[in-house]
């Protein structure tokens, strides 16, 4: 298979052929209907043009009959012949153009009678000639006919013409709105098919960018794009390779670090105890503030060895079908003594509901959530976990009368490590992880999970699809 722009070109080659081919052939038909209608205005001047010929022929018969009868005239006669053989031409130039014989023998018959009656002896000349007279008047009586028949026969082919015209017109407009829709559906079929490709390397793209780097790329289309399918390939398999050094890194480092860190604490717990001699008040002081921050250090390396873990076990998840108000219940009572020591009430809604999950690691994902709504309660607060149904997804909100997240923390409260500027008063200092596992589980189930804007509240949302 070719290259897209290789593909694209053809399909425009094809389009223009199929445009370009109504378009001569809609030329080559007006061109022969134009050199018809003009053959035929030809054939009607040359019929009106034989019609008067013939009406001015038989005038000039007529003047040069009856005087040739009255004076005994051959030269008259000569010329009655002369214009009799001329109107007879201008006959079979109205039969050659289409005008029947049964229309133009009568005046033929006509005329050989006026012919025996210019014959006879001189003494009856002048009774002939009234005879001939009378012969006349029927032959312009003829040649009205003629050009009666004449204009009718121009008529007729004009409406023929007219006819031929509008049945063309209608075969041409037909052909065009056909062209017209078989190109749109060519450009849409091939639109289609062209972008389906891309469409395949955008949701590559998007895994990538989410970290979802468990399916191989292989996207079949245009050269081009499978050579941009094997470069995305490239880079998923780089970057498993390096999410798997991250991960071995953060391990590596986070043990490396502990047994430093336990000597440390043994160390200042010595010094504390008084065993390497007693100590003063500002000696006391020191080593207490050193405490305390090997005991943050702890919980530093303890929260990074969370995150690695649960980002690692977000791609290995075990669905079962799960009954979620039982699991947002287990969660509420298993920080029973938290809740109960702020003085907090705490609410499991909705109806029952049952979906495919990993029920760990959504009740963990749960259990974070509840854990920041109990620190952030003011005492007495309630807190609400509604579970509900929508039209594409499954939402477990949980609801918290707390301070709420800073505006300008909003966007970055799902990043690792990252504190938010509100804290709870007088309570210990988070480690910045808990929401970011909350993504990791939830986007490894295909949901998200998003804060939203409720003035007066603070709510998480998880969002899981039904197909999950």
């Amino acid at each position: 298979m070719g290259s897209f722009r290789q593909l694209l070109l053809i399909a425009f080659m094809l389009i223009a052929a199929l445009l370009g081919g109504t378009a001569l052939r809609a030329v080559f038909i007006l061109d022969r209907l134009m050199a018809q209608s003009g053959e035929e205005a030809a054939r009607a001047l040359a019929l009106n043009a034989a019609a008067q010929s013939l009406a001015s022929r038989t005038a000039t018969m007529e003047r040069a009959a009856r005087q040739s009868l009255v004076l005994s005239d051959s030269v008259l006669r000569r010329r009655f012949e002369e214009e009799m053989t001329a109107a007879r031409a201008a006959l079979q130039q109205m039969e050659a153009g289409g005008l029947e014989v049964q229309v133009l023998q009568p005046w033929r018959d006509q005329t050989a009678r006026i012919v025996r009656f210019l014959d006879g002896p001189a003494d009856t000349a002048l009774e002939r000639e009234r005879t001939v007279a009378g012969e006349f008047r029927e032959l312009d009586a003829l040649n009205s006919s003629v050009t009666a028949q004449v204009q009718a026969l121009i008529e007729g082919r004009n409406r023929a013409l007219r006819q031929q015209l509008e049945a063309s017109r209608r075969r041409l407009t037909q052909q065009v709105v056909a062209s017209i829709v078989l190109t749109v559906l060519l450009a849409l079929a091939l639109g289609v098919w062209l972008a389906r490709p891309f469409r395949r390397l955008e949701r590559a793209i998007v895994d990538l960018g989410e970290n979802r780097l468990e399916h191989p790329i292989n996207i079949q289309g245009p050269s081009d794009v499978r050579s941009v399918s094997q470069q995305l390939e490239w880079l998923r398999l780089r970057l498993t390779e390096l999410d798997a050094d991250k991960a071995r890194f953060l391990r590596h480092v986070s043990h490396e670090l502990k047994t430093p860190l336990a000597a440390l604490r043994e160390g200042v717990a010595l010094l504390q105890d008084g065993v390497t001699g007693k100590l003063n008040a500002n000696q006391q002081e020191v080593a207490e503030i050193l405490h305390q921050n090997t005991l943050v250090l702890q919980a530093q390396i303890e929260a990074l060895l969370r995150f690695n873990a649960a980002a690692f076990e977000a791609r290995q998840l075990k669905r079962t079908k799960t009954e979620l108000l039982p699991l947002l219940q287990a969660q509420v009572d298993g920080q029973r003594l938290q809740w109960q020591a702020s003085a907090l009430r705490v609410e499991v809604r909705g109806a029952p509901l049952t979906l495919a999950i990993d029920a760990d690691k959504l009740g963990t994902a749960v259990a974070n959530l509840l854990s920041n709504a109990i620190r952030f309660s003011p005492p007495g607060g309630t807190i609400v976990l509604q579970l509900s149904l929508a039209p594409e997804a499954v939402h477990i909100d949980v609801r918290d009368e707390g301070v709420g997240v800073a505006p300008d923390d909003r966007d970055r409260v799902f990043e690792p490590f990252y504190r938010g500027e509100r804290q709870p008063r007088g309570g210990a200092r988070g480690t910045g992880i808990g929401l970011s596992i909350v993504q990791e589980y939830v986007v490894a189930h295909g949901g998200r999970v998003r804060l939203l804007a409720e003035p007066g509240f603070t709510v998480f949302r998880i969002e899981l699809p039904h197909a999950a």
